[in-house]
C-alpha cells in the first residue's frame, strides 16, 4: 500500500524539480494539489461546489475531481504535470498564494 503522505517527485526538465502529494480535506470537501519547488510551497485547491466535484466520496474516489464532462485522477503524475504546466504558463509558479484549481482545469481536462 502507498503512503498518501509521501512526497513524490517530479522532473520538469534538467534544472526544475517538484515534490508534491495529493491530500483531501473536508468541510467543505477539497482536494489540494501540494507542489514543493526550491522551499516554496504552492498549494492547487478544487473545492467541491458550483458543478464540480473534488474526491467527495459520492461521485469520485479520493484525488479525483471534476464536472459533468470531465475527470482527472490528481494521483496520476502526468496530470499533475499538465497542471505544473499551465500554472507556469500562466506565471503562476513559484506562488505562497493557494492557486484555484478550476482555473486551471479547463486547459488540463480535454476530450
Amino acid at each position: 500500500m502507498r503512503d498518501r503522505r509521501r512526497l513524490r517527485s517530479l522532473v520538469v526538465d534538467d534544472a526544475t524539480t517538484y515534490l508534491w502529494r495529493v491530500r483531501h480535506r473536508h468541510e467543505p470537501c477539497r482536494e489540494i494539489l501540494t507542489l514543493l519547488r526550491d522551499g516554496v510551497r504552492t498549494r492547487i485547491v478544487f473545492r467541491t461546489g458550483d458543478g464540480h466535484y473534488a474526491g467527495d466520496g459520492a461521485y469520485t474516489h479520493t484525488g479525483g475531481v471534476g464536472d459533468r464532462h470531465h475527470h482527472l485522477n490528481l494521483h496520476r503524475p502526468a496530470v499533475v504535470r499538465a497542471l505544473v504546466d499551465e500554472a507556469a504558463r500562466r506565471g503562476l509558479l513559484p506562488s505562497t498564494e493557494d492557486l484555484d484549481g478550476w482555473e486551471l482545469f479547463p486547459a488540463v481536462a480535454h476530450d
